[in-house]
């Protein structure tokens, strides 16, 4: 995925699977597949989210692609690691799937969908190899949603560098709020969302840390060099919006920012 925002280094593989961990609950408390289904996990990237959908469902066989080779490489370590045996990774393109219509029961998607030019079509793209009666479900965030306190201008243009970048590879940060349209607009039936707000203050030391810095910051420190180059914002007014998002990490700041499931079956 060539206008992948973040990026295909250690410390954006780090960077997944702190997320990952940190938002397990959160996201996944209701991400269960029955024994004996057929699950395609596309986009598994280094294989953060596959550890999870694994060992919440043990009993469901589970085909995880992604594009990268490289990134296949990790999630099949990783998956050796946390000894995962319910897992078969391929690499496919999720707009050229190499499977027969309605092979699987249920498709997982999550984190993807914001990195596509046309996330419509991907959508159709695996509705096509669904059975009748199995079901999506996509996670997506939206960087709009995240605010903080104290908050300043420097801070929210700095994210906004993050929302404009994405946005000239031809992906959307925003795309959480517009699950619920994609699916309706793929003929998806029964559709659900559900806002997953991470809120965020210093009596919860564990999102502060793995959320809004190894997360959430972090995601935003990583395209410091685009936002220079392309001229978005200056570096000081750069370096002090870092500054201060950190700043509303301390004992009297607060973090907020949604994300969205959706699910939805297909009939």
């Amino acid at each position: 995925m060539n206008n992948y925002v973040h990026g295909y280094s250690e410390k954006e593989s780090s960077r997944l699977a702190d997320q990952a961990e940190t938002l397990t609950e959160l996201l996944h408390y209701d991400t269960i597949f029955p024994s004996g289904s057929q699950v395609l996990e596309s986009g598994c990237g280094t294989g953060a989210q596959t550890v999870t959908l694994a060992g919440r469902s043990p009993g469901a066989q589970i085909t995880s692609i992604d594009i990268s080779r490289d990134s296949l490489s990790q999630a099949e370590k990783s998956a050796e690691l946390h000894r995962i045996s319910n897992v078969i990774f391929k690499r496919a393109d999720i707009f050229n799937l190499p499977f027969e219509d309605e092979t699987f029961d249920h498709v997982f998607i999550c984190f993807v969908l914001e990195h596509l030019q046309d996330p419509l079509k991907a959508i159709n793209c695996l509705k096509r190899v669904l059975k009748k009666g199995g079901t999506v479900t996509a996670i997506e965030g939206d960087h709009g949603s995240w605010y903080c306190y104290p908050e300043t201008r420097e801070a929210k243009k700095t994210v906004q560098c993050l929302i404009d970048i994405q946005a000239h590879l031809k992906g959307n940060s925003l795309i959480g709020r517009q699950l619920y349209p994609l699916f309706l607009q793929s003929g998806l039936k029964d559709i659900s969302v559900s806002p997953r707000m991470v809120y965020v203050d210093s009596s919860r030391p564990k999102l502060v840390d793995g959320f809004s810095k190894k997360t959430f910051i972090a995601m935003v420190e990583a395209v410091k060099d685009q936002a220079l180059s392309m001229n978005l914002i200056d570096k000081k007014t750069w370096n002090r919006g870092i500054k201060d998002m950190y700043r509303a990490t301390e004992q009297d700041g607060t973090f907020c920012y949604t994300f969205f499931k959706a699910t939805a079956i297909k009939k």
